[in-house]
């Protein structure tokens, strides 16, 4: 569905994205993950033709985004982060607008119109002045906008952004249920969205990808550490003992209640140290109540990831 290769773009000597590479499937729904600046909207935006690229190529359902610009635009359904609606417009009537626009009319038209305000829960604000409209319902109506031609690939642009987290929740389930039929890009900097949603994630920073996997397979086996949570009572330098065990980076007492000393131990990836921990604690006669590994979330591998770049 899409195909990326060197993909460069420049803006007066500043290099937004650099010699960027990826592919992305029928019927995946893919995470662009990265910080604001880190080049994610400018490679949206050549991908849905409306701008070209420096150099490098890319194609959408066959379509080359430079040399067939128009043909492309018929497969994409893109979503801009701030999506231009005409704001003095009635909902129904700005999707009659924008669907005639991509070249639907008639029954076909009216039809489809009906069928995406289904979709997105619009059919109760039909009426209303999309000026009138909450962030979450604009974000529906852009949305909707973007699906009635039909098109095989969405490109949305950070869609959750400036929503509550019952508004991000209804667009997650919407997004969910968009596939198999639509392939979907789904530009973020929220980790949870793509933990959430994808299938795969692309992480990039400072226009270059640093990392292609599924969400669970990064946090396995990318650079970030583990964490062990201990629930223990003790006496001595509990930190430091612990800190000096083999694939420990760093000990922490988070808090104690009740004469309970609450730790997290970060680990090197891929060490396991918590039989070093009972042994440790069979030794200095410290009672362990619970210990409890768990795999770093997509927050800890990006922050990893980025600290690790030469060129920071």
């Amino acid at each position: 569905m899409i195909e990326v290769q060197d993909l460069t773009k420049q803006y007066a000597g500043r290099t937004a994205v650099d010699h960027v590479s990826f592919k992305v499937e029928p019927g995946e729904i893919v995470g662009f993950l990265g910080p604001n600046g880190a080049g994610k909207s400018t490679t949206m935006r050549i991908l849905s033709g409306y701008m070209p690229p420096t150099s490098g190529t890319a194609r959408v359902n066959g379509f080359d985004v430079f040399q067939q610009s128009i043909e492309l635009r018929k497969s994409v359904g893109y979503m801009p982060e701030m999506a231009p609606l005409y704001t003095e417009m009635r909902v129904k009537e700005y999707l009659n607008f924008r669907a005639e626009l991509k070249g639907l009319s008639g029954k076909k038209l009216r039809f489809r119109v009906g069928e995406v305000m289904e979709l997105c829960a619009l059919t109760d604000m039909r009426r209303r002045l999309i000026g009138n409209l909450s962030k979450g319902y604009r974000q529906r109506v852009a949305l909707a906008d973007a699906l009635v031609h039909q098109p095989p690939l969405l490109i949305l642009d950070e869609p959750t952004n400036g929503l509550d987290p019952v508004q991000i929740r209804q667009v997650r389930e919407l997004l969910r249920s968009l596939r198999p039929a639509h392939t979907i890009l789904l530009s973020t900097h929220i980790l949870q969205e793509v933990e959430a949603v994808c299938d795969r994630v692309i992480m990039i920073h400072r226009g270059r990808i640093r990392a292609v996997d599924t969400p669970e397979n990064l946090t396995r086996k990318l650079r970030a550490a583990s964490v062990v949570q201990l629930e223990m009572q003790g006496e001595g330098e509990i930190t430091n003992l612990i800190e000096s065990l083999p694939g420990v980076r760093k000990a922490t007492l988070d808090t104690v209640q009740e004469g309970w000393l609450y730790l997290s131990v970060r680990v090197e990836a891929r060490h396991d140290v918590r039989e070093a921990l009972m042994e440790l604690a069979l030794k200095q006669q410290w009672k362990i109540r619970e210990m409890h590994w768990q795999l770093p979330s997509l927050e800890d591998v990006f922050v990893d990831l980025a600290a690790s770049d030469p060129s920071k």
